[in-house]
């Protein structure tokens, strides 16, 4: 698979508790955007953060949360990262997406031996 020198890095930012039909909305959006055959996605789990809420979300040992930040990032071109959108739309609740224009520099899989 390649993807163009200029990409888009799509980056949603939702909660840890987040769910979207019985899985945790994280693993739905991997898991979609595989079956979409996007590039790939990762999922990097804060320790602390806010929303719109101001709510504050620690992994603090004196207050241990539930819901922690949660971040799914998606790089590809901008024609695969558009036809994803509408998903995210009906998937994320609550939440923040965002997009921006990317220099993809390297993207390969090591050689089969």
């Amino acid at each position: 698979m390649k993807i163009p020198e200029e990409g888009k890095l799509l980056r949603i930012f939702i909660g840890e508790q987040d769910k979207w039909q019985g899985l945790p909305l994280y693993e739905a959006i991997v898991n979609l955007a595989r079956k979409e055959l996007l590039a790939g996605a990762t999922v990097i789990k804060g320790c602390m953060g806010f929303g719109c809420k101001s709510h504050m979300h620690t992994a603090k040992i004196l207050r241990l949360s539930e819901d922690l930040p949660m971040i799914v990032e998606i790089v590809d071109s901008e024609e695969k990262i558009m036809a994803f959108m509408p998903h995210l739309d009906e998937m994320v609740s609550e939440g923040l997406v965002t997009l921006e224009k990317v220099s993809v520099i390297m993207y390969r899989a090591a050689k089969p031996m």
